[in-house]
């Protein structure tokens, strides 16, 4: 998935719901901000607003945006592509700046361009991240590494892709075209309106 996306680093899971939980949990903990507001479109799907106050944040800001494959998570260097996957879509479209910690969120679900069962991923060029994010998305597990044998010395999740699904994708990844359009945007509700978020 990195070569295909052009990442320098891909940490799969199993949904792009949790691929953003917990790269809002990393840059809510490891790379403090200076903000506890978190801003994005009021037409999302609605797990995105819920995944910013499970990570910690505070407070959300709904902005009227069009939006296309893709959306960032301002001020942070997050984004949610989950309606977006091509070849080297991480650099492409000014998502991602070589100067900064980048977090691009994919969707491998049904619905979606790979199209399997479930599953998401981080695509990102943190390699701090990388070593954390693999373990939190074990349970805090070291991948190989027995449970009476391993070390864990943080939480974390339960939220790996299984490996009948993941070999399921690189089948998928194998036929897929370079070029793919980004899918429309779903029917999505104006989240500002919804009472939880209130």
């Amino acid at each position: 998935v990195a070569d295909y996306t052009g990442a320098p680093y891909c940490v799969a899971v199993n949904s792009c719901t949790n691929a953003l939980f917990l790269a809002l949990r990393y840059s809510y903990f490891y790379r403090p901000h200076f903000t506890d507001t978190i801003e994005i479109p009021k037409h999302t799907y609605i797990s995105v607003p819920m995944q910013i106050y499970h990570a910690g944040y505070e407070h959300i800001k709904f902005r009227d945006e069009k939006w296309s494959g893709v959306y960032q998570l301002k001020p942070l260097s997050i984004w949610d592509a989950a309606r977006r996957f091509h070849h080297n879509m991480y650099w492409s479209n000014h998502i991602s700046e070589p100067s900064n910690q980048n977090y691009v969120c994919v969707s491998f679900h049904w619905s979606k361009i790979l199209g399997i069962q479930q599953g998401g991923a981080i695509l990102h060029n943190d390699i701090e991240f990388d070593h954390w994010a693999r373990r939190a998305r074990f349970d805090g597990r070291t991948e190989g590494v027995r449970p009476k044998d391993d070390d864990v010395k943080a939480l974390g999740w339960h939220m790996y892709m299984s490996p009948e699904i993941a070999a399921e994708g690189l089948v998928r990844l194998h036929h897929l075209p370079w070029e793919n359009k980004d899918l429309p945007n779903d029917d999505y509700p104006d989240l500002s309106k919804l009472e939880v978020f209130k």
